[in-house]
């Protein structure tokens, strides 16, 4: 019996029904247990060089429910063997429903009801914090894998520069991949509780608009202009914030965001392999050019100037 058979034994899921589930960018696998009766549950497994990860997302998920909102429940873990069987939220990402359901933006208002609550409430204890001299650091992959004749020092500090103005306090909790994939949707519910939460272990300190940023300028998928245009008003009224300063704030943070996410994507291809991602690149690069569009990035827009096309990357 293999470790993980084991683990179900012992829970009492050894007649689930095991089903692969579609991974992501990481080295977790999930599996979808169902019961005799139709009953699902998810079994996340997670490398050996992963636990810190479980522990985060462990911690977190208590913290979501604490608050009132949606996410799994730990329904059995072992922490040494990486396994934990946690709650099937459902079955359709926001991702799914708005390629099926292109004029609602309900899935959209809700995530921002969620983003709303969840600064509302005072954050877990012992996060790292994403300050604008982090958040320059963390672009570092892009000079490595996409881009190693790009002058990365100067395009690092002129973002630091940029995110001290624009984005200067890591005072939220942001769950970090707040994507569409990442969030289940649950129309036969109500309020927040209609979003359901996942992929959240990488969370941390950030300025408020940091997951705005991973909603609005979602590498995996275009959301119109008038929708992200709404959804920061909407952002902006449902937080107290003033809409201007929150607009500036997510042109910075988009474009700290999207040009580490063209360093990872391109990390994937020639480290690991994984050439998928190369597709989403132009997506992104756009994202990038759109952003250093405001004026508030006015100064840094020559340090990106020198950035390749993605025509232009070889893995």
């Amino acid at each position: 019996m293999t470790e993980t058979c084991a683990f179900l034994a012992r829970h009492g899921l050894s007649d689930h029904a095991r089903t692969a589930l579609a991974g992501d960018a990481s080295a977790r696998r999930y599996e979808r247990l169902t019961g005799p009766g139709g009953e699902s549950l998810i079994l996340m497994i997670c490398p050996e060089d992963g636990l810190a990860a479980l522990d985060a997302f462990v911690t977190i998920a208590r913290h979501l429910t604490g608050i009132g909102l949606c996410a799994p429940r730990i329904h059995a873990l072992d922490r040494a063997a990486g396994l934990a069987v946690i709650g099937d939220l459902g079955p359709v990402q926001v991702a799914q429903w708005a390629e099926t359901h292109p004029g609602d933006t309900a899935p959209y208002a809700a995530a921002i009801d969620v983003l709303a609550r969840l600064q509302a409430a005072a954050p877990p204890d012992g996060l790292s914090r994403l300050t604008p001299g982090i958040g320059a650091e963390m672009i570092a992959p892009l000079g490595e894998w996409y881009a190693p004749g790009l002058d990365l020092a100067a395009l690092q500090a002129g973002l630091r520069a940029v995110l001290e103005r624009h984005a200067p306090a890591p005072s939220a909790l942001a769950l970090r991949d707040f994507h569409a994939e990442n969030l289940i949707w649950r129309p036969d519910r109500a309020g927040t509780d209609r979003i359901g939460l996942l992929d959240f272990q990488d969370a941390l300190l950030a300025p408020p608009e940091y997951d705005l940023v991973s909603l609005l300028r979602d590498a995996r998928r275009d959301v119109p202009d008038d929708l992200r245009a709404a959804m920061i008003a909407r952002f902006a009224a449902k937080t107290g914030r003033d809409a201007d300063t929150v607009e500036a704030a997510c042109a910075a943070l988009g474009v700290q965001r999207n040009l580490r996410i063209l360093g990872i994507f391109a990390r994937l291809a020639r480290r690991d392999g994984k050439t998928r991602y190369l597709a989403l690149m132009p997506r992104v690069r756009g994202q990038i050019a759109a952003d250093l569009r405001h004026p508030a990035l006015a100064s840094l827009a020559p340090h990106a100037a020198a950035l390749p096309q993605p025509e232009e990357f070889a893995p």
